[in-house]
Order: structure tokens, then sequence, then C-alpha cells
């Protein structure tokens, strides 16, 4: 049975116990607090502020009635996770599919002894909470510190503005962008409206929409994938370029310093230009909090991404709506104050829980308000959980067991983006102490620098030097030791808004202030402001004597109906007959899933509200266009090139057949929502249906290409049909020809305009279909690429997926890809669960169980189990497999094991872990796999490079994101295909080896020393990579380079530690603590980096065109046959047919050629339109990308166009 790592929260949880590690964490807490710091807070929260000659009881099990006024209240909570394991047993698969999600919260609980089977303690471990704390979870306007929030709220008026706002339609349902998202305009800030679903993101950069101002996001409907797919991603871009501005208003404040110090002739005076540096950044804002108004569970979504999410100094506060009409604070508060306002806007938020029966309507109802709800069906009834059988005890007086947990969550969505955490603090243990796996550092006694320990490990077979050494280490950053959060169930609300401009003071009449005798000058003001002055004759001139008539501000409202069940609840609600809040709203915007908007029920109440604009985003009337323009059109023009390999992406040409016969929506102020349609607010309420942008042209784009593309593309389609004959002799002994790889997302670190990020489908004829990597929006791909029936045998056919590391590019589309996989194969029915006397993995993985197998580490597999808890997305129907790297150095192969925690094998002995791994062995027989192997890789914890082998002796090997690696080129030695990452071009091999990623030659270095038939590039960090040019017989010793391209893990980085040169990215996996002797705050020192390698290029330039701009290819000497493919999103090519795609090289060329020209015209025409100013540092960064390209044109190394991406790691 799982038991719940127990922690403490700096201002939300006490963990007491009788034993003396609790007391001692409660002195070290008392001892190292200092005002203002993250433990004065601890102390603060926890113990109260008490007087100092009153010591709280550290060993009572209920919380004191509070005397003394309650603590401030921190905006958003902070952390410091101190974690309590407790030993548990697990005796086979089905076990663990009977309890493995298991979650006991109570504040007693019962222990296993792993020592002893059958025996156990009674733990006395209690959560303590403070009554305040719950205010944390209440309303902004109820939380003591947004004082703010309370006075706009409450606001009458506004002084006149001719201000304009308006909301914007970024997406409606396509295969793109499955959910509506709107933005809300105001010069001074932007706010998100609408679902933040998978392909959000990519569609904000395709419309040029400006992220920086945004502080609030609005959600609506139901806390689920559908809806919530892309928010991590958002997330991570909003802290991003937050964080760029304000590096950049950093690098100028600097320079404004210096330029008064030059004016003041003190450059040399160290001191006072300190004082000038200070002053001058003084006057840059502190990050500003990004706050999240959605439906219940977004922090536990959120929450889920510990493992692999972490940024510094971007607050986010999520405010999860579960009741619409908070309680009234006293009784002259109005009953229709809004939910949340600031300067600008007034938002109501609307809570809809679903009438499919009256059993149903009173549990979402009872869960607003009550710890427990009772269901038709539970989630633990699905996924065969055990309830928590010992009671919860709540401390306080209002501290629910609900409260708790959801306390609890928001502590660790704190830590995970505004955390102290800083990479180079270290602290000081004995070698033997340390908890494997770790970084290790020691101080040189000679230099007295801290480098890195390469001896003997604890657990290695050669002794320690000295036990005792003392060597520093890294803790982990606090969410990487919450092992498991508390738990939680579906939630049914949906959620609305309504979101009104203030109301505007009329506009002040100088003439008649004139006649009135009101003095010019401040009087005008404060009658403008609404406040009575006096005359020159001593009367009294009130506000509404000088001032034109009032105006309502501008609003509208946002609906979100999941499915029909939640129409009536919401047409029924008060708020549609309540002039308080519906006074200037002009439209309605209907979010609606399938089937919703053509229901009657809605049209009636359409017409019911015909004075009010009605915007209509659904499935049922919104044609599938093509919302990523830029995407598609360059994919239309590579099929121009190569038609063979390119198709043009799936979409709705006109309305479809469906929807023809869909009934008609009502005819008067009833509109079909269109992408780029604007609803002004403000200065007057206007529908502009003109701003659609219109639907992508085919046939135009196809027009627009040059007659000397097209003439090559011609000449290198003859040039194949001439080369058949070769080409098939080339494919002749190649087992599983007919497979077909599908290269879905080509880029990195984040969507563009132009390429997706990781994922690669592999169609293997009579077996099936695997899927490397899984980046966000795979799904929308595979519609791009798939007409809805072949699609729907796609899915059926999926039988495997890889993901090869944690980052987010590589995984944040796994959950959508196995929803819909669960709904074509499966019916979205959750599996039974296994017969009693199911004992291995064989009647799990039988073939009637058709199961979705996914291959990864563990922090993935715990991610996919975590969120099963929000939504039933099909994680019963999963086989979730751990795969131990193998080490071919050291004669060790790969193992496959069916999921066990590593909380569970942490608290095992190694002979009993090595036996629960050999007791849960999958062969790779029940995959119908010959082989599976993987070893570590050189990018950051965890991640793995893959080798799957069929009984035919087809053999495809997948790099994930790596350096090149010995031990990858082993285990893939005799590879059919090899699909390997090739992030940078040559010239920028330092980023490469800064960044743990492989160049252009590295990528065809392993290859060659694979001896692999075929390789396909992919994962670039701009939109055109070069093109190698393949010289075959050129090379004397065909092994010459090989070797010395290749980067052994063992070799090269220390595989099983924090590898990435920027760890604040990667450390987020589960390490160890540590135990440590210098005390629990360390010490800050200077980290040595890595040197770089001097591995040799196999590619020589070509010479630079006539044009001066260079092509965009390099020569490559083979001795082999090898045949090599550079990838493109929504390629398909099939292996048999790799040898085709040379000779298409010179037509590519010339097409990337005009592609790279049209570009830079763009760049020039948005420069002279203003477009290029103030750029921060991350559009200085691609600046000095494509200048170091442009070196490249004119030194030794080879050259390329670039057109950089924005890259980042998640």
């Amino acid at each position: 049975m799982f038991i719940l790592m127990l922690w403490l929260h700096s201002c939300d949880v006490l963990v007491q116990g009788s034993g003396s590690s609790v007391e001692a964490t409660t002195q070290r807490i008392k001892k190292h607090s200092k005002p203002g710091s993250a433990l004065s807070l601890i102390k603060d929260l926890v113990f109260g502020q008490q007087p100092e000659n009153k010591k709280p009881s550290a060993t009572s099990t209920t919380a004191a009635p509070q005397t003394q006024p309650e603590p401030p209240l921190s905006e958003t909570p902070r952390a410091e996770f101190i974690p309590r394991v407790h030993k548990y047993t697990r005796e086979s698969p089905t076990a663990q599919w009977r309890s493995r999600k298991s979650l006991p919260t109570s504040a007693r609980h019962e222990v296993n002894d792993s020592s002893a089977k059958g025996s156990s303690k009674e733990g006395s471990d209690e959560i303590v909470f403070k009554q305040h704390h719950r205010a944390l979870l209440q309303p902004p306007h109820q939380n003591s510190r947004d004082a703010k929030v309370k006075e706009q709220r409450t606001l009458d008026y506004v002084n006149w503005d001719k201000m304009r706002s308006y909301a914007q339609i970024l997406t409606t349902p396509t295969a793109d962008t499955p959910g509506t998202t709107l933005l809300l305009h105001f010069d001074n800030k932007r706010y998100l409206v609408g679902s933040l679903a998978e392909g959000t993101q990519r569609a904000c950069v395709q419309m040029g929409a400006k992220m920086l101002k945004v502080s609030e996001c609005f959600l609506t409907g139901r806390t689920e994938w559908s809806n919530t797919g892309g928010l991590i991603g958002m997330i991570l871009t909003l802290a991003d370029s937050a964080a760029s501005s304000r590096q950049s208003s950093l690098e100028e404040a600097v320079a404004v310093a210096k330029a008064k110090g030059k004016q003041r002739a003190v450059l040399d005076d160290r001191e006072k230009m300190r004082e000038l540096e200070e002053e001058a950044k003084g006057k840059i804002g502190r990050s500003g909090t990004l706050n999240f108004f959605a439906p219940p569970n977004l922090n536990h979504t959120l929450a889920t991404a510990r493992r692999f999410v972490f940024r510094k100094g971007t607050p986010v506060n999520v405010h999860e709506i579960s009741n619409d009409r908070p309680k009234k604070e006293d009784e002259d508060e109005d009953e229709w104050a809004p939910y949340w306002a600031d300067e600008n806007v007034k938002v109501w938020a609307m809570s809809i829980s679903p009438s499919c029966s009256a059993a149903d309507a009173a549990a979402a109802t009872s869960r607003v308000s009550s710890p427990t709800t009772s269901r038709k069906r539970s989630i633990d009834e699905v996924y065969g959980r055990q309830q928590p059988t010992a009671p919860i005890t709540a401390n306080g007086d209002s501290i629910t067991p609900k409260e708790r947990d959801q306390l609890t969550v928001k502590a660790v969505v704190s830590e995970m983006f505004n955390s102290s955490w800083r990479l180079d603090t270290l602290y000081e243990t004995a070698l033997s102490n340390v908890n494997l796996p770790a970084a290790l550092f020691i101080r040189n006694p000679d230099t007295g620098k801290v480098e890195k320990y390469h001896g003997p490990l604890p657990g290695d077979e050669k002794p320690l030097p000295d036990p005792n050494l003392t060597v520093l280490v890294r803790r982990p950053w606090p969410g990487a030791l919450v092992a498991n959060l508390p738990p939680t169930e579906p939630a049914k609300e949906a959620i609305s808004y309504i979101i009104r401009n203030h109301t505007q003071r009329g506009k002040f009449q100088p003439e008649t202030a004139i006649k009135l005798k009101v003095e010019k000058g401040p009087k005008w003001a404060q009658l403008s402001s609404g406040h009575s002055v006096e005359n020159a004759d001593g009367e009294t001139i009130t506000p509404d004597m000088v001032l034109g008539p009032s105006k309502e501000g501008g609003g509208m409202a946002v609906v979100d109906l999941p499915d029909a069940s939640y129409i009536e609840p919401l047409i029924n609600r008060p708020e549609w007959s309540e002039e308080k809040v519906m006074a200037g709203v002009g439209a309605i915007v209907w979010i609606c899933g399938k089937g919703v908007a053509t229901d009657a029920r809605l049209h009636e109440f359409m017409r019911r509200m015909s004075g009010l604009e009605h915007l209509v985003s659904s499935p049922d009337y919104c044609p599938n266009n093509i919302a990523l323009d830029s995407s598609a059109a360059a994919t239309v023009r590579l099929r121009k090139v190569d038609p063979v390999r390119y198709g043009i992406p799936v979409h709705d040409a006109e309305a479809s057949n469906a929807m023809q016969q869909t009934p008609p929506l009502p005819e008067r102020g009833v509109h079909v929502a269109a992408r780029g349609q604007i609803v002004q607010l403000e200065p007057s309420f206007q529908l502009q249906k003109h701003q659609a942008v219109p639907p992508l042209d085919i046939s135009a784009v196809e027009n627009e290409m040059s007659s000397e593309v097209l003439t090559e593309a011609a000449k290198a389609q003859q040039a194949v049909e001439a080369d058949q004959e070769q080409a098939e002799a080339w494919a002749h002994n190649i087992p599983s020809k007919d497979a077909e790889i599908i290269t879905l997302g080509t880029g990195s670190a984040l969507p563009s305009k132009y390429r997706n990020v990781s994922a690669t489908l592999l169609r293997v004829p009579g077996w099936g279909n695997v899927l490397f990597d899984c980046g966000e929006n795979t799904l929308g791909q595979l519609k791009r690429v798939f007409p809805p029936d072949e699609l729907k045998q796609v899915l059926q056919e999926l039988k495997l997926i890889f993901i090869s590391h944690m980052h987010a590019d590589h995984h944040l589309g796994t959950v959508g890809v196995i929803k819909a996989w669960y709904q074509e194969v499966h019916s979205a029915q959750p599996a039974a669960l296994p017969a009693a006397d199911a004992t291995d993995v064989q009647s799990l993985l039988a073939p009637d169980q058709k199961r979705l197998a996914i291959i990864s580490e563990p922090a993935m597999l715990t991610w996919l189990s975590e969120y099963s808890n929000i939504e039933d997305y099909g994680f019963s129907r999963l086989a979730p497999l751990h795969n131990y790297a193998g080490s071919p150095q050291h004669g060790i192969r790969s193992k496959l094991n069916w999921f066990i925690p590593p909380l569970q094998l942490a608290t095992l002995s190694k002979d009993k872990q090595v036996a629960a791994v050999n007791a849960n062995l999958v062969p790779p027989s029940l995959l119908n796999l010959s082989h599976v192997q993987t070893v570590l890789v050189q990018h950051c914890h965890g991640a793995r490079a893959v080798s799957l082998t069929w009984p035919s002796g087809f053999k495809v090997s997948y790099s994930g994101d790596c350096r090149p690696s010995k031990s990858f080129a082993q285990i893939g030695k005799g590879s059919t295909v090899l699909i390997h990452e090739a992030t940078f071009d040559d010239e920028l091999k330092g980023d490469a080896e800064a960044k743990n990623h492989s160049t252009t030659s590295e990528a065809l270095g392993v290859a060659q020393g694979m001896g692999a038939r075929g390789v396909v590039l992919t994962h670039f960090s701009q939109r055109y990579q070069k093109i190698p040019v393949l010289e075959y017989g050129g090379v004397e010793d065909d092994d010459a380079g090989k070797e010395d391209i290749l980067v052994s893990a063992e070799e090269g980085g220390d595989v099983d530690a924090e590898m990435s040169m920027n760890p604040e990215d990667d450390v987020a996996e589960t390490f160890p603590d540590q135990l440590t002797s210098n005390g629990e705050e360390g010490k800050q020192y200077s980290i040595p980096s890595k040197p770089p390698t001097n591995a040799p290029s196999i590619m020589d330039p070509t010479k630079p065109s006539a044009a001066g701009t260079g092509p965009a290819a390099v020569k490559l000497k083979l001795a082999s046959d090898m045949k090599v493919c550079v990838a493109f999103d929504l390629m398909r090519v099939k292996v048999g047919e790799m040898a085709q795609m040379e000779k298409l090289t010179p037509a590519l060329l010339k097409l990337f050629e005009e592609e790279d020209l049209k570009d830079d015209e763009e760049k020039v025409k948005a420069v002279g339109d203003g477009k290029g100013k103030g750029k921060g540092k991350r559009g200085r960064q691609q600046d000095g990308k494509e200048k170091a390209g442009e070196r490249g044109k004119n030194g030794k190394g080879s050259t390329v166009r670039r057109v950089s991406s924005e890259g980042r790691k998640s």
C-alpha cells in the first residue's frame, strides 16, 4: 500500500510526531530563521507570532486556539519540503494494479514494516494547519493581501477615457487548436480568456499575439486535458518572456548608470557607480504574479508536473473557482459585486454543474462545500484504488481535509515557479553518506577551488578512499522531494465569465464649469474624479452638475458548455436578468462541445437574448480550417518539390457534409466564430467580423512559387524516376522496407511557426505503430497528416510510445494521444480489475487486453499515474514499463519492468530491489519485439536513447536529445534506420556542447558508427537545416574518425547525475535528498564548467553561391551506401524509398533560397513598420545566432542560411 510522503510547508504544514527528527527539524527552523527569510516565514506561519518567553508545544496533536492576531499572509505560499518516507511493500503486478494509486493522507495511518511481513506499527504524524491559511483558498477579494481588488470590485465609476479595449479570437476548434481562446486587449494589459488547449501557444505565435503584458488568465470549462493541454507550455513561455524582459530592463538600467557615471566623471569610483546602478535597478518593478482563475483541480494539474517544470522569480497563483457566488463579507456589500476586478475590468464567475440527473446535480453542488462527494462511479472505483480507512483529523475551526489537501498542492505549485533554490548552493557531507544519483564536488587542497569529484562512489566495487571525506553536494529543489500528491478526483464544474469595463463618469464639460464659476485647475480635476467642490461664490458644485451622462462599460460573456448537460443550469442563471451584471454587455461568446451548439434550448435562449451579439465557437459549425498558416504553406511548397513524401495538410476546404446537415443557427445576431474576429468593447461596442483571418488558399501558395523552383523540382522528380532501378537495388535486402516514418514534429525547445516539437511516428506493417517522443499537439499533427478514416487505423494500431526524457517539449502531447487512443480502441471504458490469481505480467499484457505500452523513466510514468486522478484519460488501459538502461561497456543489457514506483524500491534492501525487479520483468516478446535496448545518454538526468529490433531483423534506433554516444552506437549496430537529433549546425558546435545536443556532422558520425543503412535527422533549432550532399567511396579507411566523434556517456559526463549545463532546467527529476553537515542553508560556490570537446568534423563546406547567401548544404564523404534524410514536419517516407531523397536536394536548395529572400523582405518591412524595435534579451540572442550563421559564410565553417526560432529547454 502506498504511504504518502509527508512534508513541511513554510506557510502551510507542520509535521508533528513523537520522533526526535521532527523536534530537530523544529529547532533548526527556529535557529536559522532570519527576519524576512523563507525560514522566518515558516516560523511565523507554523508557530504563530508568539512572545519570546512562550514556546509552542512540538508534540501537540491539535492546533491550539489562536488568541493573538493572525500572522500576515503571503500572496502565495512558499514551501520548504522535508520528507518523511515510510516503508511499504508490493508483491506482484496484480497487487500493484489493485493498490497502485492508494494514497492515504490521514493524520494517523498504519506503516508496513518491510523487514517483517504482516507486522505494522502505528505512526503518530499529524499535519497541522492554522486557521488563517484558509484565506489562501478564498476568492482574491477575501484575502487580506488583496486590498486593491477589494477596492476595485466595489468601484462605481472610473474617469472618462477614450482608451480602446477589445477581445480578439485567437483560436477556434480545429485540428491545430482544439480549444477556443480570446485575447482581451487594453493599452496597459492583456488577458487570456477561454481554454489553453494544446497548440494555443503556437497559434499565438502565428497570430502575432504578444504575451508580454499578460498577467491574468481566465480559464473556462472544466479542468481536463482538452482544455488545459497547452497550459504548462504557455506558463513556461510567459515566465521566460517576463524573465527576458526583466533582464533586458536590468541591462538598460546598467547602461543608464554608466551614462550617468560618465556624465558625472565617476566611472572609476566603484562605490558611486554601485550606487548609481542600484538606483537605476530600483526603478524596475519586481516580477509580477501570473494569476490564473480556473475550475477546480488546476493546482493539482500543475503540481503533477513538479518533476519537469522549474522556474524562478515568476510567482504563479491559481484561484480555483468552486463557489461562484461567495458569501458577503458584511451586510453592506452588494450581493452582485464581481468575483474579481482590477483597474480595467470587473469579472463575474459562473460555476456550472451538469444536470444529467438529480443525483449528479446534488453531488456537484455538495462538492463546493463538502470534502467528499457521492457519484455514480467514483474514480477510485474506476481504478480499483483503496480508500483511506483511518479517519482524517481536521485541525483548526474551519480547515477541512479537502482544504488541507488544496493548500498542500498550492504550496507545491508555488515552489515550482518561485523557488529560492540556487544552482550554486552546495552542502557538505561525508562521502559515505551521499545518496546517489548525485553530482559530487570537492575542494582542491592546493588551489582551494571547487572541482568535480571523480573518485569511487558509495556502492562501487572499489572501496572508498576515505568514508569520512568531506564532499559537496546539491540538495534537490523542493518539488523533486515530493513523492506523492494528496488525492483528488475529477471535477465536473465548468466555469464561465462575464467581463465588463468599469462604468465611466460622464465627460467633463468646461463651459458648464465656467458658467458655474468654478476656477480652472485642481477643482476641475476634483469634479472630474467625482468629488464636490465650492465655486467662487461659496456654493457647492457637485460632479453631476458639470459632467455629461455616465456610460456603462462595454462587456461580454464567455460561456463554456462541455456537453448538453450544462445547458439548462447555464440558461437559468440569475445573472442574465440582473442589470448590475449585464449592463453594458454586448456579446456572448459560446464555447461549445460537440453536439451542444445544435441544441434547440440554446437556440431559443439566443433568440430570447436577441439584443446581444452571439459568436458560436463549436466543432459543429466551425470548419476545420488551417490555423498554422506558415507551417501548412511550407508543407504545400515542399509538396511541389516532393509530392511523394509531402501532402496537403488535411483540412476543410469548405463546410463539411456533417456541418451542412446541422440545424441552422438563429439568423438574428448569431454568428459562427472565426479566428481574428474582434469584439470591441470601448469606446463603443462593435463586432468587427471583417478582421477575421481568411482561410489559407492552397492554390495561391502553389501559384506563388517561382518558375525556377518548379523547374528544379521537375528535374529532381525526373532524376528520381531515372534512378529507380538503382534505388530499388539499394532497398532490396532491407527488412520491412515498406515501414513508414512520419516526422510529426522536428523542432526543438518550443513550438514555432514552422516546426512543432518532437514526435516521430513509425508504422511497421504487420506489427503496428510506435511513437518516439510526443511533444505538445502531436495529436493535432496526426490529424493533419491522416484523413479521419486512416487516423482511426493509426490509433487502433498504436502499440508503443517511447519517451526519451522529461523535457516538456518531448512529452506534453502524450496524454492527448493516449486519450484519443483510449476513445478509439476502448470507447473510453476503463479496464476491469485483474483476476485475483493473475500474478504475472503475461496476463496483463495478453493480446485481448489491447494495452498501449509506455516505455520511459519513472518520472514520466509517475506523472501519467498522478494525472489520472484528474480525469480518466485511459491510464487503466496502459502498460507502464520502466526501462532499466544497459551499459555495453560493462556487459549489462537493458531490462523492461512493469513500473514499480521509486519510493517503493527505495525502502528495500539491494537484494530485495533486484528480486522485485526480476519478479516484474517484461520480456520484449510480449510486445512482439526481439530486443528493446536503451542506454543513458548525455543530456539531462534520465535521458535515454533506444534501439528496437523486430523478429524480421528490422531495427530502428532513436537518439532522443543527446551528445554523440559510443554506447548508443554500440546498441544500434546494424540499424536499418537511425533517427537522430541534429539540433545545431556545425558552426554552432559550442552551443551543442554547452546544451548537450548534437551537430549535423556528429549525428552522421553516430550513424556511420552504427553502420546504419539510413538516417533521419530531426530536432532542429532553426527553420532550415543544411542538407548533406553525399559523396560515396571517398574515404580510404571506413573507420577513420568514427570513434573519435563519439562521446561515451561514461567518458563525456556523469549520466547518473545532473548532466545538463543548465541544470536549473533538469533538476526537477526525483533526486534523493542528502544528509548535510554544514547546516540547512548551505553555501554558494563557483562551480566548474565542463571543458569543450574537440571531436573532429567529417563535413566539408561547399563554396558560397553567387547570391552571396551561401547554400544550405555541405558535402559528406562516405564509404558506405548510407542514405540521409533531413526531416520537416508532416514528412512521410518509407524506409525503402530513402535513397530517392538525395535526388531532390538541388530543388530543395533552390526553394530554401527563395524562402530566405522572402523572410529577409518581411524582416525589412517589419523594421520599417516599427515592429522590430524594443527587442529584449531573447530577441538579441536570436540576432546573435543569425550573426553566427552569417560569420559561417565568410569563415571556414559550413555555410547555412538561418531563420532561428526561439529556443528554450523546459
